[in-house]
């Protein structure tokens, strides 16, 4: 079938609650991803930083073929013999006691705000059913319902109420709001994503983070970063947040951490959180199972043997300097902004006009796929295995797309 046929088919019997891009994958292979017409794209989204490691990487791929051939589920009913490797494994890489695995970020993210709640009881002996968690706006972290109840974007939360209580949300980057609301002793967590992903790609101010952990260690808070996106190697970093002071408390993991390849997520903490959880408060069937342990620790390895985040940094500075020197002479683009390899560009027209969607199906038809958020801001988040020719030929891309629009 050609690509019309499969998005007739996906239209005609899948639920419409996405609006993709009109293109049809059928092959990836490192930064480049091919159509069922056989036509060649450098992947410019990377499955939301899921495949920061390259399409089908050979390395993830035979871990996963390997495993497959062995075991591949028992559920945590029982024993299995890679479990305890990859637990210590994850632990020693990130620097924490104890992980909880877990299958996708948002799952990741439930388990931190259980984790979060369940010792706000327990060791800061807030009264039951009172514990907040405090979130900043413009956060995404997922659609269920305890994610759209922290969000402040209405096509996400309008018709699903009612709501999760005991959630609050303050000014993104905004130290004096966060320090008013943890003044509240009931106030057991701040979870926040380094650099807000799905909102277009926000960098905080140098010190923000620092000033996170200064705060949540004065008032006796827990920190949760959610580092689904911004983690493994994603912004020049192994963290995004190994860009200052400020280790986190929770550590939510996600998408990369199997470098796309099978759902693997994972909650990293120290003894004092993580054993607030006992046996048969918190789990899932698939959470830990061999298949993805296996494959995790090979992506984790792809990302420190092929120095992945030295290449984020690398590359991703050039990039912002190849496209700030262009906005200068382009006023479509009013600016350029990220860290490492994840990016945005920010198109001067309203969010609610189609223009950075038109710039995109440009950039299709040029050889590059690439996706707004947030209407006017088009992110822009190669594979980390991406070279500096290559990287300098998809800027000539993006160059000529916009000053031909």
């Amino acid at each position: 079938m050609n690509s019309k046929n499969i998005i007739d088919l996906e239209l005609k019997y899948g639920a419409h609650n996405y609006h993709p891009l009109p293109v049809v994958l059928k092959k990836g292979k490192g930064v480049f991803v091919w159509d069922v017409e056989g036509k060649r794209y450098y992947d410019f989204l990377s499955a939301y930083s899921a495949v920061n490691q390259g399409h089908c990487h050979p390395r993830i791929i035979s871990a996963l073929n390997e495993q497959a051939k062995e075991l591949t589920l028992t559920s945590r009913a029982f024993h299995n013999n890679v479990l305890g490797s990859y637990e210590k494994f994850i632990s020693e890489f990130f620097g924490y006691d104890k992980v909880l695995p877990m299958n996708t970020g948002v799952e990741g993210g439930e388990t931190a705000n259980k984790l979060a709640r369940k010792w706000g009881y327990l060791k800061k002996n807030i009264p039951e059913n009172k514990a907040r968690i405090i979130f900043a706006k413009g956060n995404f972290w997922g659609r269920t319902l305890a994610a759209i109840s922290s969000s402040d974007d209405p096509s996400s939360y309008e018709g699903f109420g009612p709501y999760m209580p005991g959630y609050d949300l303050i000014p993104y980057n905004d130290l004096d709001s966060l320090e008013s609301e943890l003044k509240d002793p009931n106030v057991c967590a701040f979870m926040v994503e380094p650099i807000q992903g799905e909102a277009g790609v926000v960098v905080p101010d140098d010190g923000y983070l620092s000033g996170v952990r200064k705060l949540c260690d004065k008032y006796n808070v827990l920190f949760i970063a959610d580092e689904v996106q911004t983690g493994i190697a994603r912004t020049g970093k192994m963290l995004a947040c190994d860009y200052e002071d400020a280790r986190p408390d929770i550590l939510i993991l996600g998408k990369a951490l199997s470098g796309g390849v099978f759902p693997v997520s994972a909650v990293l903490s120290d003894n004092d959180v993580m054993l607030c959880i006992r046996p048969g408060e918190h789990g899932s069937t698939y959470g830990g199972n061999p298949l993805a342990c296996k494959v995790a620790m090979a992506a984790l390895n792809v990302v420190k043997d092929e120095n992945l985040c030295e290449n984020a940094y690398t590359l991703g500075s050039l990039f912002r300097a190849e496209l700030t020197q262009f906005m200068k002479s382009n006023s479509l683009v009013t600016q350029v902004r990220g860290r490492g390899l994840l990016n945005a560009i920010v198109i001067n027209d309203s969010p609610e006009s189609s223009t950075a969607w038109d710039i995109c199906l440009k950039l299709r038809d040029n050889g590059l796929l690439a996706k707004p958020t947030h209407g006017n801001i088009i992110r822009l988040a190669p594979p980390l295995v991406i070279d500096k020719n290559q990287l300098l030929e998809c800027v000539d891309i993006l160059k000529d797309t916009i000053a031909n629009f």
